[in-house]
């Protein structure tokens, strides 16, 4: 095996030393809190005197017993399945929005692009729990230009009744981050090599083809890294429901995960079952992360379509004929 020459052990120590930031702080802002809520998850707390009601307590070791209460807990548990049905419905539906905006912004003139890029992007601008803030003023019957205009046409809805308040979450989540998605797209777009749009051309595509057989391939990666980010965000949602909260009873304290684990954690004085919960959430977002970029990964079988040509070239063939 090879020594490495005194140029490269330089080179690897001088390298080294710039990664030391980072791993320091890799170490202190994910690592260290990480590891501090698995430990906290496996304790519990014991309380000393006359059916536990003495003045001490102390933390002794409780193994998986906070698990299983957190897996068997109805609240929790139904928390997970309206987050899961929310994001299977609300990703796709954004990242469509997001990938639609994207295609238009690449093929429209260069005199509005950069008006309508930022106008699109701005409602990311807005936090959160200040864009809850302006939505629940429009969900909210009696003050909402919304329902004016419903009853305007003689239809009668309530956003925040127990049927409908989960799709108005949706609505401010779209509103909130397709303008952000549109950008890691566009981002995308722009690093496609401009021969290739005309190669398809010469060849006879339009720009639906060209969008379907060229674009949307090689924007891929931008597609799947932006799945993955919605994904994550759809199980940590928490700021929308905690808001739109006092508006309506629809929304419970164990409405999301999160916000179970919130109120485990600040309302019932229930640290250590937190952080269990937390853990388990963490877990479950790693799983379907790793679980679609798995999935995505895998190379299709080339259809025996593909075999004989694209449509495009089929048709190019076609017209020289």
């Amino acid at each position: 095996m090879r020594r490495p020459t005194r140029t490269e052990a330089r080179a690897a120590r001088t390298a080294a030393l710039f990664l030391l930031p980072f791993l320091a702080l890799f170490a202190l802002c994910f690592l260290a809190p990480l590891g501090y809520a698995i430990q906290q998850s496996l304790l519990r707390v014991e309380r000393t005197g006359p059916l536990g009601l003495g003045g001490e307590t102390r933390e002794v070791w409780a193994g998986f017993a906070n698990y299983s209460h957190a897996l068997h807990d109805d609240g929790f548990t139904a928390g997970f399945a309206r987050v899961l049905l929310f994001g299977a419905v609300q990703i796709p539906v954004m990242i469509a929005f997001a990938t639609g905006l994207a295609l238009l912004l690449d093929a429209a003139s260069a005199r509005w692009v950069g008006f309508f890029r930022t106008a699109f992007f701005l409602p990311y601008g807005v936090p959160g729990v200040i864009a809850s803030i302006l939505w629940g003023f429009l969900y909210v019957p009696g003050i909402s230009p919304l329902h004016e205009m419903a009853h305007s046409v003689g239809w009668d809805i309530d956003f925040l009744s127990r049927d409908a308040v989960l799709w108005s979450i949706a609505n401010i989540v779209t509103w909130q981050f397709t303008g952000y998605n549109m950008l890691v797209l566009i981002a995308q777009l722009k690093a496609v090599p401009t021969e290739l749009y005309e190669a398809a051309r010469i060849d006879g595509a339009n720009a639906w083809q060209v969008a379907r057989y060229v674009k949307l391939p090689l924007i891929r990666p931008a597609l799947v890294l932006t799945t993955v980010f919605s994904l994550i965000g759809t199980l940590q949602l928490f700021a929308e429901p905690m808001v739109l909260r006092p508006l309506t009873n629809s929304i419970d304290s164990g409405y999301t995960p999160n916000l179970h684990a919130y109120n485990q954690a600040f309302t019932s004085d229930n640290q250590h079952i937190a952080a269990a919960e937390a853990v388990l959430l963490a877990l479950v977002a790693c799983v379907l992360s790793f679980g679609f970029l798995r999935l995505v990964g895998q190379r299709p079988r080339r259809p025996k379509a593909a075999r004989r040509g694209t449509p495009v070239r089929r048709r190019a063939r076609g017209g020289a004929r």
